[in-house]
């Protein structure tokens, strides 16, 4: 149970044992000395903050011999001190509220138009789906304006021809592309997957989680979860936290949901076989429904658990029927796409809310919201209700452990 903070007459006043500090990039960041932990909003007013501009008049900053810490200088005096001196100026982000939002984009947009101007040169993606449909066209539109990105992906051949395309498209781009196998199928391979990411890299800007099956005949996995569970939700959720360590304040976390979650009939105190149903209790578009709305909870309650840290997290809806290979398991889902797609979106347009989601620079400040046509917008109500989205969190938590004994 959180300890309660001592009365003050400032509300910015910091409490006993926390101190104020500031990166290099001027985030503003708090250390609790008797916890020894740091977050970046303020232990009182849950908010953030940054310093900008000059030093001050008089103050020069150096690199200590020796340490390679960045080092601040009073010249008059020759006074040292590790602590910015424009820290006392810090002021509050206070980023405008969500209503205050201006809708930039549309259904129409494409996601290369999201990101027109756009440099994006040392920023790094991993992207799960990469190969195929809405995530290939995430994946090229980020390789093509400089991001380096991640084909997290089951099919290896299918992944190194999604990436020569863009090679060939662009070079320097393709030349960006590496592929690293991930099975969602298969807790073992995600948890291979974050073990390989994470020697590889040392930070991620943006974690998409696009992969996902619909309309599958019943099956499980090698874990014992049924698969459209286990591929939609459970597996992201594990890769998620695995790879925790790679992500800070600077890092958002997309997760590509769908209209679908609105017709969910998942029970608000649903249980492990309610997530994961027998064949008997199985429906095809139902599964898919569940999964989607599993997304939005997963998103709100990961957005709130790591708020300290200065993470957005946001869900999202790509596009209604879009032409994609999720039909490609059953005749009459095939035969429905055809019908409806001259009055759908491209897989470009689609790609768009999940681009704009990973890379609005508006959005910075922001998290726990969903978007549709590159817009925020109100989830259904299940997926606000905050105690399906704890219990979600525990019980994929628990049948993880169980499964990986």
């Amino acid at each position: 149970m959180p300890v309660p903070l001592p009365e003050s007459d400032s509300e910015d006043e910091l409490p006993p044992a926390w101190e104020e500090r500031a990166t290099n990039d001027g985030f503003v960041y708090y250390v609790n000395h008797q916890s020894k932990t740091t977050q970046w909003t303020h232990p009182r007013t849950g908010k953030m903050k940054r310093v900008s501009g000059d030093l001050p008049l008089g103050w020069s900053k150096h690199v200590e011999e020796g340490t390679g810490k960045i080092i601040f200088v009073e010249d008059a005096t020759q006074r040292k001190s590790y602590t910015d001196p424009r820290l006392a100026f810090a002021v509050e982000e206070a980023p405008q509220a969500v209503g205050e939002l201006r809708q930039r984009f549309d259904s129409g947009t494409n996601a290369l138009q999201v990101l027109h101007g756009r440099d994006l040169s040392g920023k790094k993606a991993l992207i799960t789906g990469a190969n195929a449909g809405i995530g290939f066209e995430t994946a090229r539109s980020l390789a093509l304006h400089g991001c380096e990105v991640i084909f997290a992906c089951r099919n290896e051949l299918a992944s190194k021809e999604a990436i020569g395309r863009i090679f060939a498209e662009k070079e320097v781009a393709g030349q960006k592309c590496k592929f690293v196998k991930l099975d969602l199928a298969s807790l073992r391979s995600v948890r291979d997957c974050a073990q390989q990411v994470k020697t590889e890299f040392k930070h991620l800007d943006y974690l998409i989680l696009n992969a996902g099956v619909f309309a599958l005949p019943y099956s499980t996995t090698g874990d014992g979860f049924e698969t459209t569970f286990q591929v939609s939700h459970l597996s992201h959720f594990y890769l998620t936290n695995l790879l925790a360590d790679l992500l800070d304040h600077t890092s958002r976390v997309v997760v590509v949901s769908s209209e679908s979650h609105r017709f969910s009939r998942l029970p608000s105190d649903f249980s492990e076989t309610d997530l994961s149903p027998s064949a008997n209790k199985y429906w095809s578009m139902m599964a898919y429904n569940n999964a989607k709305l599993l997304n939005v909870l997963f998103a709100c309650e990961l957005s709130k658990r790591w708020k300290t840290r200065g993470i957005s997290v946001f869900a999202l809806h790509p596009g209604n029927m879009v032409s994609s290979q999720l039909s490609r398991n059953w005749w009459f889902y095939r035969l429905l796409f055809a019908i409806v797609r001259p009055f759908t979106k491209s897989l470009q347009q689609a790609a768009s809310t999940t681009i704009y989601c990973a890379t609005a620079p508006e959005l910075n400040g922001f998290t726990g919201l969903y978007f549709n046509n590159c817009y925020v917008c109100d989830p259904s109500g299940p997926s606000k209700n905050e105690r399906m989205q704890q219990s979600l969190w525990t019980l994929s938590e628990k049948m993880i452990e169980r499964a990986m004994k």
